[in-house]
């Protein structure tokens, strides 16, 4: 794909809509971009968080590891970003992410990916967005949860 396309594609997310189109250029030169076949897993949990992925076309599974071995917690799509806890808390990572169907993804280390946030406040802010609306998702289903396991 050219690089010209790519920027096309990155313009899409929503995550760096806001983002002047040379800085995508060199988003996009410095970043990789990397295919995963159905069933291919792009990081397992506990493994170095060293990169975030945006997923530009395809989906993927989000699994934790239980006593009763992986369990599905979500589901990504398109525009979608996965791998940035690892980067933001400085922790290994937290989930297995596995392709649902093929995924074709960009690969943004994580220096660049740091970078990226302190040269652009609103990626930062979007991001932010998506940590809380995950942490809400996570609450309720939490709540849901825990009211079934609780005897009335």
């Amino acid at each position: 794909m050219l690089l010209k396309d790519e920027v096309q594609m990155l313009r899409q997310v929503p995550l760096f809509a806001g983002v002047d189109p040379g800085k995508l250029k060199l988003l996009a030169f410095t970043s990789q971009r990397v295919s995963f076949d159905e069933g291919e897993v792009l990081f397992h949990q506990g493994d170095a968080g060293d990169a975030a992925y945006v997923i530009l076309a395809g989906s993927a599974d989000i699994l934790t590891g239980s006593d009763k071995g992986l369990i599905k917690v979500a589901e990504v799509t398109r525009n979608a970003i996965v791998g940035e806890i690892a980067i933001l808390c400085d922790v290994n990572r937290t989930a297995t992410v596995r392709a649902r169907q093929p995924v074709e993804a960009l690969r943004i280390g994580k220096e660049q990916f740091l970078k990226l946030l302190s040269d652009f406040p609103q990626i930062t802010i979007e991001v932010m967005r998506v940590l809380a609306a995950r942490l809400s998702q996570t609450t309720t289903e939490l709540t849901l949860a825990r009211s079934k396991l609780t005897v009335h």
